[in-house]
């Protein structure tokens, strides 16, 4: 014969009561961040655009700049904006792996 199954104590939390507590801690969590949803995707994208925008356009004014103080054979303008260009997109870069950083580590807390 074999024994019956079982039965959980009721302080012992069963499987199924750990996956419904688990589900709801992350809509607890869902409505204290729900700001970050579409208009906080779209200052994101914002912020990166003006962070690859700005260096490109203060290096292209100095290099017009340069260009027009000392005339010459090479193109300051054209070397200043990929420098500056460059710049941007490191910067951005940068941001862009803040935010997923932050994200990972967000999710490896809710599933911690």
């Amino acid at each position: 014969m074999s024994d019956p199954p079982r039965k959980p104590s009721p302080k012992e939390p069963t499987p199924f009561a750990e996956q419904v507590g688990a589900k709801a801690a992350r809509k607890l969590k869902a409505r204290r961040h729900r700001t970050q949803g579409i208009w906080f995707g779209l200052g994101m994208m914002g912020l990166i655009g003006w962070s690859v925008a700005l260096p490109t356009l203060l290096g292209a004014a100095l290099g017009l700049w340069l260009d027009r103080r000392y005339p010459g054979g090479r193109s300051w303008t054209l070397a200043l904006l990929v420098a500056g260009l460059a710049i941007g997109c490191l910067n951005a870069w940068f941001w862009v792996s803040k935010e997923e950083r932050a994200m990972r580590d967000e999710a490896k807390d809710d599933d911690g």
